[in-house]
């Protein structure tokens, strides 16, 4: 164990892993360039096949056909920068050490030795060679390692010669990037760039809002382009031991308890090296006075340590230290794997983020989104500023001219189309979205497809929030005809006190005498996690019942009260298996299914599955399912026991199976790509072999929200940028060569910038054209009851998330089955 090492930007990088996208029909991709070591290979130096002639690298092939051309062409930019390649190529070299060197940083002590020969700028990983400048096709060098002064033959022998805009080339790019955006000033922290001068001080919050940008070199169909993404680092004066000492006046008695609650998963900041971590655990019985085995091997104290290394003077000496357990991977520039614990002292790690009581301040989150919520235009002014000061800045410009990159003049200018306005379907009415795609008026003036009579239900409330209580229910009766509920008198149970042990009793009391119950609501005060888990979970899991938690902060106000209480109908009604509205879907025997998963830290990062299903063709009756996973499981194991589930619930509704099927899977990195499509796809292929004869259409497609893509309406001039209409969709120039994939502007944006939703189809039997995909997706992004207008992801997903989030945060097992046909978790 040793405590956090400042990080050196080296410039080596490692052969990168290529993938090979695959849809029907099945064609190669990018993943057809074989690099000496084979993809997802950690190599060593006993792992190194011996080089063979010279290999021309034709990376660059025909991209799939993806563009669709239905809808009005509509001018959008951005947040790209075209990067011009000025060198004819790079040339990838085999390096040989005879007799062989373990040891990965004498390697690349021996290739700095010729730098005569090779020139300065240079990319090694410690076998694989790449310069801008071609060598002979076999030289051998002379060295001498110092350990021993044994002569060392050092063969360089040239594999490959690369365009310059190859994949191969784009990890060193990147770091060629940060050593210039260094020169300009900017700090990394973390994975992206941030300059401290420009910090913003809110000293009411005791916050800091450091501007920085988030920044990538990355090949798409148009070509080589630099990603910039504006980002906001929000630091907090408080360090980790001002919080614990808050914890311990608070709790004395279960402090340690307390601690570990609050601090768990949180990322903290070193301000001495500016590196950022994850708190995984605290240990209580280790102090600064303890020691540990520098790499020399000599033992020192932490506080010894932080003296002699920083200048530091460590002034709590009787604080527990906190550990972070680096994930297992490879070092930038080598292959080594980080292993074992990194020891940190609270007194001077600074947490990040906003507190969590702040979140719900909504006077302090205005304050604070006014420096981290750009507009476009803000944006837009940012990213542009940032290219100034590169290209005007002229060791930055070098920088990356020794490889042959430079940056255009301004950021990246296109054509983007416009999907249809979709016509949504009530229960006798109908009309068409606007601009804006939000329609809170009509449903509550009109009645819902279908609505669920509520004959037998309770309502749970302290004594304190009994008007609230009496006011919500009158409201509820005035309201609930012109939406189509049928509302009869509920069964009113006045709490004496708020405690938890209180309303689980009253609860378990009423189910128990009025075994009809259809429906629980609870009526509580403040923000109780505690509470709010306890009546879910016993709800949810012990006694299933649909149930609907009301903070009486919400129904407090008396202008507000009949909107808010016409949206917990709407709720309620979901939840009890009504049907709100849906829109026109020309596929018949379809059914969508949405997946996506959560992260329970409470079990030390247990990952749970939502999975969501629709049984019926106008999609407005659904089926859920939840599967708890090892930890830090993103790839789904439990998929086929849900898909087949799903399939048999949908047989049982229409007696027949589904002709269609077309599945959204939601959390899914551009790394975890292709062993989805080797790994989940199958699973849920070999399902249809349950079915005699069963060979239904199969479409699966990645959804991937967490981008750092922007794109803006804007004029011909690319003066005044603004957020895209929802509809707006770009199936060209920034997406992938190996893959069907486009970029969506579904939802309405008020404040901020236009973040799209990327969709990557990895399989397509059903020949859907990537116009119908489009539609399809889209119609999807109306369909969430929980929100009358479209939002940024299809419904399934979005109720898959709510899904997994339930069950993971609050219920920590899965929900009882009698409610897999209800939105028991909107």
């Amino acid at each position: 164990m040793e405590p956090n090492k400042p990080s050196d930007l080296s410039d080596m990088t490692g052969v990168p892993l290529l993938g090979r996208g695959r849809t029907l029909p099945r064609r190669g991709g990018a993943g057809d360039l074989k690099p000496d070591t084979p993809a997802g290979v950690t190599s060593t130096p006993e792992s190194f096949s011996q080089p063979k002639e010279v290999v021309m690298d034709r990376s660059s092939r025909e991209p799939l056909t993806q563009t669709a051309t239905q809808g009005p062409p509509v001018t959008i930019s951005a947040n790209h920068i075209t990067i011009l390649c000025k060198n004819e190529a790079v040339y990838q070299y085999h390096v040989t050490f005879t007799p062989n060197i373990e040891s990965m940083a004498m390697r690349i002590g021996m290739m700095k030795e010729h730098r005569s020969t090779t020139g300065e700028v240079v990319a090694f990983d410690g076998s694989i060679l790449y310069l801008p400048v071609k060598l002979d096709e076999v030289m051998v060098l002379k060295s001498v390692r110092r350990t021993d002064n044994e002569e060392i033959q050092v063969e360089i022998r040239m594999t490959k010669i690369l365009p310059p805009s190859s994949d191969l080339c784009i990890p060193f790019y990147n770091v060629v990037l940060r050593r210039a955006l260094k020169i300009i000033g900017l700090n990394l922290v973390g994975r992206n760039h941030y300059n401290p001068e420009n910090a913003v001080v809110l000293s009411k919050h005791r916050l800091q809002v450091w501007p920085g940008y988030s920044t990538c070199i990355k090949r798409t169909d148009g070509g080589l382009y630099l990603c910039v993404d504006v980002s906001h680092k929000v630091l907090r004066s408080d360090t980790v031991l001002n919080v614990m000492n808050v914890l311990y006046k608070q709790s004395r008695e279960n402090f340690q308890d307390e601690c570990t609650k609050e601090l768990m998963g949180s990322i903290i900041i070193t301000r001495y090296n500016n590196r950022t971590y994850r708190i995984d655990d605290i240990e209580w019985n280790k102090s600064p006075n303890d020691t540990f085995t520098l790499r020399d091997g000599k033992q020192t104290t932490f506080v010894e340590y932080y003296r002699r290394n920083y200048g530091i003077t460590v002034k709590e000496l009787d604080q527990p230290l906190l550990v972070h357990r680096p994930k297992e991977r490879s070092k930038p520039g080598g292959k080594q794997i980080i292993t074992g614990e990194v020891l940190l002292l609270p007194e001077l790690c600074f947490m990040t983020g906003i507190p969590e009581k702040m979140k719900k301040d909504f006077k302090a989150m205005k304050d604070i989104t006014m420096h981290i919520n750009v507009n476009s235009q803000q944006h837009c002014h940012s990213i542009r500023q940032l290219l100034k000061n590169i290209t005007t800045n002229p060791e930055s410009l070098k920088e990356l001219s020794q490889w042959g990159l430079e940056l255009t003049s301004d950021i990246l200018l296109t054509k983007g189309r416009t999907l249809p306005a979709e016509t949504i379907f009530l229960q006798s009415s109908t009309f068409i979205t606007g601009d804006d795609t939000y329609w809170s008026k009509q449903i509550v003036r009109n009645p819902s497809i279908s609505s669920i009579p509520l004959s037998i239900w309770a309502i749970f409330y302290p004594r304190r929030c009994a008007v609230q209580a009496e006011d919500l229910i009158s409201i509820f009766n005035k309201v609930a005809g012109a939406i189509g509920m049928r509302l009869e008198r509920p069964i009113r149970v006045e709490l004496r006190d708020d405690r938890t042990e209180t309303y689980i009793k009253s609860i378990h009391t009423e189910l128990t005498r009025e075994p009809k119950m259809q429906l629980v609501v609870c009526i509580i005060v403040g923000n109780r996690d505690d509470l709010y888990g306890a009546i879910k979970k016993l709800c949810c899991v012990q006694s299933p019942i649909s149930s609907q938690v009301i903070n009486a902060r919400t129904i407090s106000q008396p202008q507000r009260l009949m909107s808010v209480a016409q949206m917990i109908l709407l709720q309620i009604n979901c939840k009890m298996g009504g049907e709100l509205w849906t829109v026109g879907v020309p596929l018949k025997h379809l059914m969508v299914v949405g997946v996506d998963v959560h992260h329970d830290i409470s079990k030390k990062r247990q990952s749970v599955m939502g999975f969501v299903a629709s049984l019926n063709s106008s999609l407005t009756h659904w089926y859920s399912r939840v599967t708890f996973q090892t930890p830090t499981q993103e790839l789904i194991s439990g998929f086929r026991v849900c898909f087949l589930a799903a399939l048999q619930k949908y047989y049982e509704v229409n007696h027949n199976l589904p002709d269609k099927i077309v599945v959204y899977r939601d959390g899914v990195s551009d790394g975890q790509l292709k062993m989805v499509e080797l790994y989940e796809i199958p699973q849920l292929i070999d399902c249809f072999e349950k079915y005699p004869n069963y060979e239904p259409k199969f479409v699966f497609i990645v959804v991937q929200k967490r981008i750092n893509t922007t794109i803006y309406s804007c004029n011909e001039a690319a003066s005044n940028f603004g957020t895209p209409r929802p509809g707006t969709v770009l199936d060209h120039t920034l997406t992938r060569r190996e893959w069907v994939d486009f970029y969506l502007m579904a939802h309405h944006i008020r404040n901020g910038c236009g973040f799209p939703t990327h969709y990557i189809c990895l399989y397509n039997t059903a020949n859907l054209s990537p116009y119908h995909m489009q539609r399809l997706t889209f119609k999807l992004c109306h369909l969430y009851w929980n929100w009358p207008g479209t939002v940024r992801v299809p419904a399934p997903c979005k109720y898959a998330h709510k899904l997994a989030y339930l069950s993971g945060q609050y219920l920590h097992s899965e929900p009882a089955i009698q409610l897999s046909e209800k939105l028991f978790f909107l």
